[in-house]
């Protein structure tokens, strides 16, 4: 029988500032600790961000053992916890990074994950200035605790199968990072597909997102049935929520979905 995991999600909202983010993370990821979180997930773009973009992604990206991901992993090491943030990790082309989601803790990166949808909807045109993921790379998990985290990025969340292929590789919780941007119905279609996606995968959700103005917020934790069991609102904050490995296992033997499906996920050629 394996205890059950408290998940922290931490909604803010980060700058161009890079030392002002780290300051401002560090200081939630303490406060999340001290509420007894053993994951602390930060959103998309946690290592800079400003609202239009453009050229200022490529001069700011770093490689995944820069200083960004340095200091993230010094902080998770003096709290003895595990984070999860979102950085722009840098290319051979100089002017398209990934958007790239990094898991550190036990004094190294433990999974990292690629935007494999980029936002080009709703008016915007990610890919304009960022490199897609690869979808044949294997996805990015870790194990914390005997629990199995599965890594995605904000946009694929609207597609269904990125959330499957993690479960088929032994995730229990979904840990998603997002930069979900406002807009009409759009706080709508963030609820709906989270609890969507854990319902359908008889999995556990962390989701963290900006605050408002610029995205909807509504960071949250989501149990295997669906149900919210803690949220920060349109607040920058942390949440705290406990995860229970044998709730899982109890509602995967009541609806026993993902042994019963009759398709596979397999990646396009074209994709």
């Amino acid at each position: 029988m394996l205890s059950p995991i408290a998940v922290a999600v931490v909604q803010f909202n980060p700058s161009l500032d890079r030392e002002a983010n780290l300051e401002t993370m560090s200081s939630y990821a303490a406060l999340a600790a001290q509420r007894g979180a053993r994951v602390v997930v930060f959103p998309e773009y946690s290592q800079a961000f400003t609202a239009q973009l453009g050229a200022w992604m490529g001069e700011v990206a770093e490689p995944d053992d820069g200083s960004f991901v340095s200091a993230l992993t010094e902080i998770a090491n003096d709290l003895g916890i595990v984070i999860v943030a979102g950085m722009l990790e840098r290319t051979t082309d100089a002017e398209k990074p990934y958007n790239a989601v990094v898991a550190v803790g036990e004094g190294r990166m433990l999974a990292k994950s690629r935007k494999l949808h980029l936002y080009d909807a709703f008016g915007t045109t990610e890919s304009d200035w960022l490199q897609a993921g690869d979808p044949l790379d294997a996805p990015a998990t870790f194990e914390i605790d005997g629990m199995r985290f599965g890594l995605q990025t904000c946009y694929d969340l609207r597609f269904p199968e990125v959330s499957r292929r993690l479960v088929d590789a032994g995730a229990q919780v979904l840990v998603i990072p997002a930069e979900w941007v406002r807009g009409p119905l759009k706080e709508h279609h963030w609820q709906t597909l989270l609890r969507a996606r854990a319902i359908e995968n008889t999995v556990a959700v962390a989701a963290a997102d900006h605050a408002p103005p610029v995205a909807v917020g509504h960071s949250c934790i989501i149990d295997a049935r669906g149900v919210v069991t803690a949220k920060v609102g349109v607040e920058q904050g942390v949440a705290v929520g406990w995860i229970e490995p044998d709730e899982i296992v109890e509602v995967r033997r009541t609806n026993p979905a993902l042994r019963l499906r009759k398709y596979a996920v397999t990646a396009l050629e074209t994709a």
